[in-house]
């Protein structure tokens, strides 16, 4: 890894004081990020992998060892000398908080900054009301900072992914599946907490995180699906999360797959969400079950559709729809894989089976070829995950700028 290219004046135009310092912090960040990725990592590793001197790498090390960064954790190999000190990341020095907002879940997380889980916690809603939501919210954030150990930094951030429109400064400008419109959360949750808060859309953030912490880590093209009462995609494209001109990528629920068909949360006919999410399960359940949808839960549908067959049905309807969208989706981008995670990821054993033929019928043959579907139902923590790996890497940017 290089340093990047400085887009500077002549020196004679510049405080050479002010473009050291920057050149310093620049390097401290490197070898943070450096060490992030591969950890446990010596010096003279180290100024390989950076093309930096021994020298500088030692100085900025010993700084950032003593600032509570990183730390020394025991002797590496010899390779023909004295045996290394190892460096790894100080993840005890602080923390971060995620929230994952579902239509009828929420989803919290407490980590530490290599984003391993101190603490979790999912509890499902009956409320959509968005202060009733926020101020329930409120006591799990509090909560989780009464659970934290005294650590240098403390809290670095707090992160909360939500289903729908968010922009760059990280307003929520509409949520369809939540009826939220214009809404603040991050002032709101900044003036409360006194810390640095990001919001996402849930996709993208699961797309980060698995990116970061899950399926996604030696792919550098996959698209994430986020299968819940709605349908978000996230898209990592040549290993960077896809945004797009104002950060509204990953709408593709509401790609219309049934001309004049049933009405979406949106407002639109026929959206993709409408045929293949968890409410189009809940909604065909109903029928059978004589009981209002919200009623129900996705976890009983599946229990019961192992004797159901009628039950089962349904998830083989869902699952045709799911993969007309993937099959799109796969024509349309060509990816390496495509990795599904929240709710629907329950229903694997009905659903995968059935979306994998009807791709293998519909798709473009040589783009499809080799192209692996893959539910990742562990704990359906992508989205936190990604908040939290959002909220360490804004951390490091903002301590080591100038």
């Amino acid at each position: 890894m290089l340093i990047q290219k400085w887009n500077v004046q002549k020196k004679g135009d510049i405080d050479m004081a002010s473009y050291q310092l920057e050149v310093k912090q620049q390097n401290k960040k490197l070898i943070l990020k450096t060490v992030y990725q591969l950890e446990p990592i010596s010096r003279a590793d180290l100024a390989k992998v950076l093309s930096l001197t021994k020298a500088t790498v030692s100085n900025l090390v010993d700084e950032l060892v003593q600032e509570h960064y990183l730390e020394q954790v025991g002797l590496g190999k010899s390779s023909g000398g004295r045996r290394p000190l190892m460096l790894k990341i100080n993840e005890k020095a602080g923390y971060t908080i995620s929230v994952d907002i579902g239509v009828n879940y929420i989803r919290s997380i407490l980590t530490d900054l290599k984003g391993g889980i101190m603490k979790k916690a999912v509890e499902t809603t009956d409320t959509n009301v968005y202060e009733d939501t926020m101020r329930y919210i409120e006591t799990m954030v509090n909560n989780l900072i009464n659970d934290m150990d005294d650590a240098p930094f403390g809290l670095v951030g707090i992160g909360f992914g939500v289903p729908g429109l968010v922009d760059s400064d990280g307003t929520v400008i509409s949520t369809p599946n939540l009826d939220w419109q214009e809404s603040d959360i991050r002032k709101r949750f900044e003036a409360a907490f006194d810390v640095h808060v990001i919001v996402e859309n849930e996709a993208n953030a699961g797309a980060f995180g698995e990116k970061s912490f899950g399926e996604g880590i030696s792919s550098d093209h996959f698209i994430y699906i986020s299968g819940g009462i709605g349908i978000g995609v996230g898209l990592i494209f040549d290993g960077v999360l896809y945004r797009g001109r104002n950060g509204f990528t990953g709408e593709l629920g509401h790609t219309i797959i049934q001309m004049d068909g049933l009405t979406c949360s949106c407002g639109k006919k026929g959206c993709w969400e409408r045929y293949a999410s968890e409410l189009y399960i809940l909604k065909e359940y109903e029928k059978l079950k004589g009981m209002p949808w919200h009623q129900l839960t996705l976890e009983e549908a599946v229990t019961e559709a192992a004797a159901d067959e009628d039950v089962r049905a349904i998830f083989h309807r869902a699952a045709r729809h799911f993969a007309i969208g993937l099959t799109n989706i796969i024509n349309s981008f060509n990816p390496e894989k495509i990795i599904v995670g929240n709710r629907l990821t329950q229903a694997e054993q009905y659903m995968l089976p059935v979306i994998e033929e009807v791709i293998a019928e519909t798709a473009i043959s040589p783009i499809a070829k080799g192209v692996g579907i893959h539910f990742n139902n562990t704990d359906q923590l992508a989205t936190v995950l990604g908040l939290s790996a959002f909220s360490i890497e804004r951390f490091f940017d903002r301590e080591f700028s100038t």
